[in-house]
């Protein structure tokens, strides 16, 4: 199970974030979003921890909801399954200039 948390406190870790969780269940991976262009990394505070078991997900998502970490609240929600994506491609256009094109994802 894919667990969206929000609201986290800049300076938290992966490694506290996963001592959160593993109280509940078997931890598959933690990841805390970042800025990818800023020098040092600097969180967005919000991460993803994905859990082997549904049960065990949905026990951390409602006792870890509101809780204190840092001494900010945290929100834990069951995360959004990711949207197809569409495939894209890119060609020059008589120009010499790059052009993409999205092609529809098949069903």
């Amino acid at each position: 199970m894919n667990i969206y948390v929000g609201n986290l406190p800049l300076d938290v870790t992966e490694d506290e974030l996963r001592r959160e969780f593993i109280v509940f269940g078997q931890v598959m991976s933690v990841t805390i979003m970042d800025h990818k262009y800023s020098c040092g990394g600097e969180s967005r505070g919000y991460g993803f921890v994905e859990m082997l078991s549904k049960s065990e997900g949905e026990a951390a998502i409602n006792s870890l909801k509101g809780k204190a970490l840092n001494g900010q609240g945290i929100e834990v929600i069951a995360a959004l399954p990711l949207s197809p994506r569409r495939e894209t491609s890119t060609f020059h256009n008589n120009r010499g200039r790059r052009v993409r094109s999205q092609k529809r994802a098949s069903a």
